[in-house]
Parts: structure tokens; C-alpha cells; sequence
């Protein structure tokens, strides 16, 4: 298994959170390459089950995703999630107080999470 070992940006602060979703119930653009809503950091957690995510530009690297191993989706970072079986898991969205660090410059790009915020 391929976990990712991040953590949330010191100072993030919730901000937001999609409804828990099943591989029957997910919404369509997180299965795609997508963006996290501007200026924000999305944190993937899986309920029940397991899934994949993928980095756009680093697809060769799939990281595994479980109750026990969440996912921090950086703000700017093209991504997309792949359903592998059944699985329930939400995405939380975080934004950094002010001072917390630089934010990258908006790319363009479907943003399924803002809707959430």
C-alpha cells in the first residue's frame, strides 16, 4: 500500500465539508482532474472501505486511501480519485489563518469542492 505521510497546514481552519458519498453516490468531478476550491486545502477521509488519488502530475505514484490514512489535498495540485469498491468517505475543505505560509498563484479548473464551502 502507497499512504500518503502529510499533514493539514498549521493554523487550518474548517471551513467546509461535502456530504459523506459512496461509490454509487460520489459526484462526478472528483473523478476526474479537478482542483480544490481556491485557495483551500481539502482533506480526503475515507468512513468505511477504500479508494485511490492520483496526483496529475504524478500519476505513476498512486497513493492508497483508508479510515486510517486520510489524504491532504494541496490547494493548486491537479488530482482525481479512483473508486476501487465499495467505500464512504467525505472531503473536508481548510483554509490557512493569515500568515500561515504563501498562497499559489489560481490555476484554472473544474472545482467540484467549492460548492461545499
Amino acid at each position: 500500500m502507497n499512504f500518503q505521510n502529510a499533514s493539514l497546514p498549521a493554523g487550518a481552519i474548517k471551513v467546509g465539508s461535502t456530504p459523506a458519498m459512496t461509490e454509487e453516490t460520489v459526484v462526478a468531478g472528483i473523478l476526474r482532474n479537478h482542483l480544490a476550491p481556491k485557495g483551500k486545502t481539502g482533506y480526503l477521509i475515507v468512513e468505511e472501505g477504500a479508494l485511490q488519488y492520483v496526483w496529475e502530475d504524478d500519476v505513476d505514484n498512486v497513493l492508497d486511501a483508508d479510515p486510517e490514512h486520510p489524504i491532504v489535498i494541496f490547494p493548486e495540485r491537479f488530482h482525481h480519485v479512483v473508486i476501487t469498491g465499495p467505500v464512504r468517505f467525505r472531503v473536508e475543505v481548510y483554509e490557512q489563518t493569515e500568515g500561515a505560509g504563501t498562497k499559489p498563484t489560481p490555476k484554472k479548473g473544474e472545482r467540484p469542492g467549492a460548492d461545499f464551502i
